[in-house]
């Protein structure tokens, strides 16, 4: 029913159209069981009148869209890497319980969760992972036995299910970005067994080769990054107890990095491109000393971030992908304050529009 089917009367209450509380219906008084009756149908009245009209909040909770539960890994996994090639969603490497390395590459179709692989080698912590073309790159990371930063660099063939390694890192890292832009493996940031970098790693998967590009302005581990419209989007990050909330975008034209707007200072976040938008999810805040729930929406024509729906559960080490229409947040874990061999969780939340 339309807003407005009823008009105010006494008391705040409303009367159906054509009648008045203070006027009798034609032909004299009511009889009581008329009276009943108008009662009745005025109350059925009011009731489709008040259900008719959305509450404000629940309007506004569905415009922005919505989180739901999304089925969850068979392992839990923290400080892990996970890719999306448009048919499937690949969680790789981590930590699970106790700090255990995860072996097990496990593959999400949009309705379940398999292990599709294991991974070569002892397992590693905060690799990065990156799809191009047929292949998923797993770069980089620190190594599960000795949590000593490797430069390996794998492939894995998504159609002969083959594992084979690439050319190294130029410098062995782990806890960095890693994009596709224009064809190419572009690898930011990150840290080793000393300190954290500005590195700008570019590999070429043509010629099997790596090069060095214009370094971050500063040196961060654990930022996140996305490619939008021909450049390189590369977001928060932290160096120590510090944690950044500086926002570099890289014109490969140029070779040269620009500012951004800036968000609240995180690291270890997810970032995605949702519906034109850029959406930054989680990650920890060493200076609350918690993980984080909150998700920072930016739409590129307006350079100001706004706060969309919060995640169920706040999550450090946040990985986001899209698979469909929506985005997934895969694993990570809840607890603040933990190192690359953090204990993880399965848990798995989706986020999209009706």
């Amino acid at each position: 029913m339309a807003r407005g089917c009823c008009a105010p009367g006494r008391n705040g209450n409303a009367a159906p159209r054509g009648l008045s509380w203070g006027t009798p219906l034609a032909g004299g008084p009511m009889s009581p069981r008329h009276a009943l009756a108008v009662l009745c149908f005025t109350g059925a009245l009011l009731a489709a009148c008040r259900s008719a009209a959305p509450a404000p909040a629940a309007e506004a909770a569905r415009s922005e869209g919505t989180w739901e539960p999304a089925p969850p890994m068979l392992h839990a996994r923290s400080a892990h890497a996970v890719v999306s090639d448009g048919k499937s969603i690949y969680a790789l490497a981590g930590s699970g319980a106790g700090g255990v390395p995860v072996r097990e590459v496990e593959r999400f179709d949009g309705t379940r969760w398999q292990v599709e692989t294991q991974l070569p080698g002892d397992g590693l912590n905060a690799p990065a992972a990156v799809v191009l073309g047929d292949t998923l790159y797993l770069v980089g990371g620190f190594s599960g036995v000795s949590n000593l930063p490797t430069d390996r660099v794998y492939r894995y063939s998504l159609s002969q299910h083959t594992w084979s390694e690439a050319a190294p890192l130029p410098a062995p890292r782990g806890g960095h970005a890693a994009v596709v832009l224009d064809g190419k493996l572009h690898v930011l940031g990150g840290g080793n067994s000393q300190s954290t970098l500005a590195l700008h790693s570019v590999y070429d998967p043509a010629t099997n080769t790596w090069s060095e590009r214009a370094p971050l302005p500063r040196s961060e581990g654990s930022p996140a990054a996305l490619a939008v419209d021909g450049k390189l989007w590369a977001i928060g990050g932290r160096s120590g107890p510090s944690d950044f909330g500086e926002v570099y975008l890289y014109d490969p034209a140029q070779d040269r990095w620009s500012s951004g707007p800036p968000i609240p200072p995180r690291g270890t976040a997810g970032a995605v491109r949702y519906r034109g938008a850029l959406y930054v999810i989680g990650g920890e805040s060493q200076a609350l000393g918690r993980s984080l729930d909150s998700v920072l929406r930016l739409d590129p024509t307006e350079g100001t971030w706004r706060d969309a729906p919060p995640l169920p559960t706040a999550r450090n080490y946040a990985r986001a992908v899209l698979l469909g229409d929506a985005i997934y947040v895969v694993g990570g874990s809840p607890l603040a304050g933990r190192s690359h061999s953090s204990e993880g969780s399965t848990i798995v939340e989706r986020f999209r529009f009706p």
